[in-house]
């Protein structure tokens, strides 16, 4: 599996390139970010992002706003009615339990107690624990999206009945910490141009000597 793996890797990078960790938002926007796109677009993410970020001073305004302007505000994100509850009762146990909401303090744990802590708060699962450790602080996590999953379930490096939660070590102890960052962003592109959920255009596809699903079906 660490051959294959690095094999895939390989083939993506000379796709698609290799890009380089950069910090992206701090670890409580990278948080709220998340929770603003599940089941919906980047685009629709960004606009109920950027209002709550015009609208409000800071995230302990949003926390304390009552719960009917939050959800107006995220309106444009889609599934609003439970994207602000949600984010408000995040920031409220990162406020009870640190004094004030701020996730820097991650950054000085062992990862497997970072991982743990964030997974405390109601809706925040494996894979936004991930995103968070892995783009804001550049921690060697491996964050499995549905593009992801999808993708490494083709290609045999996970078994098809591993679930997207319990992807996330097996593919963090198969590959090199320094590939975590590329290989997601790579598998998300590669997801989304050519090994689609439907209609994958295989033919196309610079993976097809490594994909096991393409390798039984010829």
């Amino acid at each position: 599996m660490k051959a294959k793996y690095a094999a895939v890797y390989h083939a993506l990078t000379q796709t698609y390139g290799e890009p380089e960790w950069r910090p992206h938002h701090p670890p409580v926007d990278e948080l709220v970010c998340t929770i603003l796109s599940q089941a919906t677009s980047d685009v629709n993410r960004d606009k109920g992002f950027n209002a709550l970020k015009k609208r409000y001073l800071d995230w302990e305004s949003v926390m304390n706003a009552p719960e009917d302007e939050v959800v107006q505000t995220i309106y444009s994100s889609g599934l609003a009615n439970q994207k602000g509850p949600r984010i408000q009762a995040a920031l409220r146990f990162i406020y009870q339990e640190r004094g004030v909401i701020d996730l820097d303090f991650l950054n000085e744990m062992p990862l497997d107690v970072a991982q743990a802590w964030l997974t405390q708060i109601k809706g925040i699962g494996p894979k936004t624990a991930a995103i968070i450790l892995l783009f804001s602080f550049g921690r060697p996590c491996f964050p499995v999206d549905t593009h992801v999953h999808r993708i490494t379930r083709r290609l045999g490096l996970i078994d098809h009945k591993v679930t997207a939660d319990k992807a996330h070590n097996i593919l963090q102890n198969i590959g090199k910490a320094e590939t975590f960052y590329p290989m997601h962003i790579n598998l998300i592109r590669h997801g989304r141009d050519i090994c689609r959920a439907r209609r994958p255009q295989c033919d196309s596809c610079t993976l097809q000597q490594l994909c096991d699903d393409y390798q039984t079906r010829q």
